[in-house]
């Protein structure tokens, strides 16, 4: 058969995909075999692939595929998540491009448009998946906006609500003001920013005396109800009671005193908005403080911002500090570095504000989710996370889940009144009027009276279902696929979402399977660049996956992302990983194109050499396999694969090739080469689930095979029990070779040229190595002497010495001047060391580790001196 003299990744790769895929490779059904269930993180539907999602899947997909070969009913399900914000924004972005005001629309309008770009841009992600070789079972795709996943939302949150754990409350919330939505504690990240306090004077009334207080936010005296002291503050103990005037508004507010007030912050005198920070809004709330909100939906000031009304609020900042300046209430601004809560998906800064949302009460809930990590009933890797999953835990609150969008799970609530309280909660609108019907007494009411709440659920109220809701096992708790298929194997995601999903998907496990959805999950670093930056399209430092596929092949940047990728510690990305993972590509190629060059004779006899080295990688390669599982149990992943990749690139193509190869022009024998080829495709088998695409184009070109004996199917490895001596053995037996071709190299003896080699045996090395040494070092004769050689190089393996006659080898006068130079140096170094030892001060003052490496370097010198002479003589 003739092979390609490079291998065509891109050519390779779509052949060998479409040939998993036409053969149902991946699928996977209920069967008599044990499961191995993973489930995809879903990535947004927006999504498209980047450096994270490639570290995930591959480790992934290592998994599945080696859970496949290693006999499991192997199933690893995908999908999407519809992610209400980041997706919303862009249809938004779409249709104010076409001129379309998202707010001209009806819910059933901008639902339409929503899908439509779903269903044109929402698989891509699943799409570029394939090209890296995800081996996902994708006839089970799943999406969270699926009509199912939707039902069992829904469901959900019925139950739950029924059992008194969701409620509607008028809370102090985070709001997103370019995404026009609350959101969650967990997905507000706090940056340090450059600010400035304002100290601005308060006019106290019917006097001339004034109040300063200190704020980073200005333009919020517009909704100022209070000042605050603390009671004990002695500068203010007369001010208590009574009222000052607020700057440009010129309302009224009383002072009041409260332990909560910090004497020590700016001027000890607090403003109090309750409207827009939660603890004024506490403060307001114990003091009875009217509430003032001056902010609309976006973050623009309403009628309550008087002259700046309808300005963003940033601006306003701006120039209510310039009117503060100008009608002298600015007494003076400082620089100040303050912590500024963002949005997540957004970046915009939150704004703390009042509204009616939906909670989900955590605290119980979470208790049997604790206790899972706790014992390792769920185990965390690295375990080093455990901590931080706990702070979360049980420090937990009440989860906000209504969001202020319509792409998403609309909630189930059906009002029938115009009081806070006048809604009943139900799966369908027909349920809803049956119950509110109930509630009112009143059976005239028509489901055209009945209005649905306009918010949807926050997208992780979807998610946190997913290993569960995949198999449909909320619809039918006791369906078949869910009774096998759970709880899954193995969680691969990232620790930045611990806490929004890991942890909430072992609260819904409790839940509603009391069990646990996961054995482990395995929690991989950020991928950063070479200068430790998180990669990113702002900084511009995220290479585009697709390009690096195409250049270093799929399986070359498999091998590049996970040759340093320890869980849990980041990986520090550099394109020229993935050139080394190409590098190893072409070795197995050009391992396996060597060998299919070989001509066979089935009458010769196999070489002792031949069976020695056919043996000796037979027990490297069990010793290997033991290494291997030992890593893959403790999930060290990129030891499984250095493993691996050492196996193969130094003893199988390094070593044992070599002493297997046939003389130029020579043929191999027939047990020789069916032995290679076995071993060959163990080494296939092992290294399958890193580099899925090199591993089957050799497996299939090594012979015909069926289809049911696809690699990707095949068997795990199974080998013999390690022979100890012979690995001992054979690790000096190469350090003889290695030792031998040293000689070569410096003393300038040609490898065409033969040489004989003398050995003083003290380590009693069998003789029957002799033909594979001589084989490897090119040696016509090995015989054992009992005294060193003269007129010959030397070194030593362990205590046996080996000599190598220079006589008829070498230019003894080149070699003469070469080590007479040698001689110079090393006796100038022993004089330098001499001097040093002869020095009493030094003997009597440095410490004794060091007066003791100076007579050991006095002693090398020494022993260098005398091989040195040796060899000078042995020429002369």
């Amino acid at each position: 058969m003739s092979l390609a003299t490079k291998y065509d990744s891109q050519k390779a790769e779509q052949k060998w995909y479409d040939y998993w895929m036409e053969n149902d490779f991946f699928k996977s059904v209920p069967d008599d075999r044990e499961s191995y269930t993973i489930v995809i993180p879903p990535p947004n539907v927006t999504g498209v692939l980047h450096m994270g999602h490639m570290l995930n899947n591959t480790i992934q997909d290592v998994l599945i595929r080696r859970a496949r070969l290693k006999g499991y009913n192997a199933c690893w399900v995908p999908g999407t998540d519809h992610a209400s914000i980041a997706t919303e924004a862009k249809v938004v972005k779409k249709l104010k491009e076409q001129g379309i005001d998202k707010n001209d629309l009806t819910r059933e309008e901008f639902l339409e448009h929503a899908w439509d770009w779903t269903h044109e841009y929402g698989g891509i992600i699943l799409e570029q998946l394939k090209k890296l070789g995800a081996s996902c079972d994708w006839s089970r795709t799943k999406f969270t906006m699926d009509d199912d996943m939707s039902a069992s939302v829904i469901k959900v949150f019925v139950d739950l609500f029924n059992k008194g754990k969701i409620y509607r409350g008028y809370r102090m919330v985070n709001w997103d003001p370019q995404a026009k939505t609350t959101l969650s504690d967990e997905e507000v990240i706090y940056e340090e920013r450059n600010g400035h306090l304002y100290h601005l004077a308060y006019d106290l009334k019917d006097s001339d005396d004034k109040v300063i207080i200190a704020t980073t936010r200005p333009e919020t005296i517009l909704g100022d109800t209070a000042i605050c002291v603390h009671p004990e503050d002695e500068r203010y103990q007369n001010l208590i009671g009574k009222t000052v005037i607020v700057p440009i508004v010129n309302r009224e507010i009383p002072i009041i005193a409260d332990e909560y007030v910090d004497m020590e912050f700016g001027t000890g005198c607090l403003k109090i908005t309750p409207a827009h920070d939660e603890n004024d809004y506490k403060l307001g709330e114990k003091h009875d403080l009217e509430i003032i909100d001056i902010f609309n939906e976006d973050g623009s000031l309403n009628s309550y911002g008087l002259h700046y009304q309808g300005k963003d609020r940033f601006e306003v900042r701006k120039l209510i500090a310039k009117e503060l300046e100008d009608k002298n209430y600015l007494v003076k601004k400082e620089n100040h570095i303050h912590k500024v809560g963002t949005s997540e998906r957004t970046k915009a800064v939150i704004e703390p504000r009042l509204s009616d949302q939906w909670f989900l009460k955590m605290e119980e809930l979470a208790q049997p989710a604790i206790k899972a990590v706790r014992e390792d009933i769920v185990e965390l890797l690295p375990a080093k996370f455990k901590s931080t999953y706990f702070h979360w835990m049980e420090n937990v609150r009440d989860w906000n889940i209504s969001r202020q969008l319509m792409w998403g799970q609309r909630i189930p609530a059906y009002y029938y009144g115009d009081g806070k309280e006048d809604f009943v909660v139900a799966e369908s609108i027909e349920d809803a009027l049956t119950l509110s019907r109930k509630r009112t007494n009143n059976n005239n009411l028509q489901e055209q009276d009945l209005r649905q709440d306009n918010d949807v659920l926050d997208t992780w109220f979807s998610s946190w279902l997913w290993p569960i809701s995949v198999f449909n096992g909320i619809l039918e708790p006791e369906n078949k696929e869910i009774n096998y298929y759970y709880p899954t194997r193995d969680l691969v995601t990232g620790p930045d979402i611990l806490f929004f999903w890991v942890a909430r998907m072992i609260v819904a496990g409790y839940e509603y399977k009391d069990e646990k959805p996961f054995d482990k999950v395995y929690l991989t670093g950020l991928v950063r660049d070479k200068q430790r930056r998180k990669m990113s399209k702002s900084l511009g430092n995220s290479p585009d996956a697709l390009k690096l596929i195409e250049e270093f092949g799929a399986d070359g940047v498999r091998v590049g992302l996970l040759l340093s990728s320890a869980a849990g510690n980041d990986l520090m990305f550099d394109e020229s990983l993935c050139q080394q993972g190409k590098g190893f590509v072409n070795k197995m190629w050009n391992a396996f194109r060597l060998i299919k060059g070989w001509e066979i004779d089935t009458k010769i006899e196999q070489p002792s050499y031949a069976k020695q080295g056919i043996q000796w990688f037979q027990s490297r390669f069990a010793q290997v396999l033991d290494e291997v599982e030992d890593h893959y149990s403790k999930y060290r992943i990129s030891d499984v694969l250095m493993s691996s990749y050492k196996l193969i690139w130094d003893d199988f193509c390094g070593w044992l090739l070599e002493i297997i190869k046939p003389e130029y022009g020579q043929p191999i024998d027939a047990l020789t080469y069916k032995q290679v080829i076995e071993l060959f495709e163990n080494n296939l088998r092992l290294i399958h689930p890193f580099t899925p695409f090199i591993s089957e184009e050799i497996w299939q070109s090594i012979t015909e095979r069926k289809v049911e004996d696809a690699l990707c199917i095949n068997t795990w490895p199974t080998t013999v029990e390690p022979d100890d001596k012979l690995l001992v053995d054979f690790e000096m037996v190469k350090d003889i070779i290695s030792g031998i071709r040293t000689v070569r190299k410096e003393k300038q003896i040609s490898f065409k040229n033969e040489i004989s080699l003398s050995v003083i045996n003290n380590e009693g090395l069998s003789a029957d190595y002799n033909d594979l040494i001589m084989k490897m070092g090119n040696v016509d004769s090995i015989m054992q002497v009992t005294d060193q050689l003269s007129g010959a190089a030397s070194y030593r393996v362990k205590s046996n010495e080996y000599f190598i006659p220079l006589s008829g080898n070498i230019d003894t006068a080149a070699e003469l001047e070469k080590l007479e130079a040698e001689l110079k140096r090393a006796q100038g170094f022993l004089l330098g060391v001499q001097k040093k030892l002869s020095n009493e001060r030094f003997i009597a003052g440095a410490p004794e580790k060091v007066v003791e490496l100076e007579r050991k370097k006095e002693a090398d010198a020494l022993a260098k001196i005398d091989t040195i002479n040796a060899s000078i003589e042995a020429l002369k």
